[in-house]
């Protein structure tokens, strides 16, 4: 069974976390993480990513970029990668999470992919 790693284009930190809400909030369209824009709302996990979730078959695993770059040598970020037998592969590659425009269309894909 593979794992689907999750990188999320931000910090894991405190600081970076306040700024990262704020942005989110007073200026969503120029806020850089299409894939929390895609699994979250300003305050929350989205229900339809949640329901995904719970109801996955992969082992999901979400990081942030310093929590990520402490395992793997990979600098593009968001993205989601697929984890098999220690091989890690890009699954969606930033461009492709930019060109989803809603929580649906991310679970489609993965379902696809």
């Amino acid at each position: 069974m593979s794992k689907l790693l999750f990188v999320y284009n931000a910090k894991s930190d405190i600081l970076n976390s306040a700024f990262d809400f704020a942005h989110k909030i007073i200026s969503p369209a120029t806020y850089n993480c299409n894939l929390c824009k895609l699994t979250h709302n300003n305050f929350s996990e989205k229900k339809e990513w949640i329901d995904f979730r719970e109801t996955s078959k992969h082992d999901l695993e979400f990081l942030h970029i310093d929590e990520f770059e402490r395992i793997h040598d990979r600098k593009n970020y968001p993205a989601v990668f697929e984890l098999v037998n220690d091989n890690l592969n890009q699954l969606i590659s930033p461009d492709e999470l930019n060109e989803i425009n809603s929580t649906e269309e991310l679970i489609a894909v993965l379902k696809t992919k």
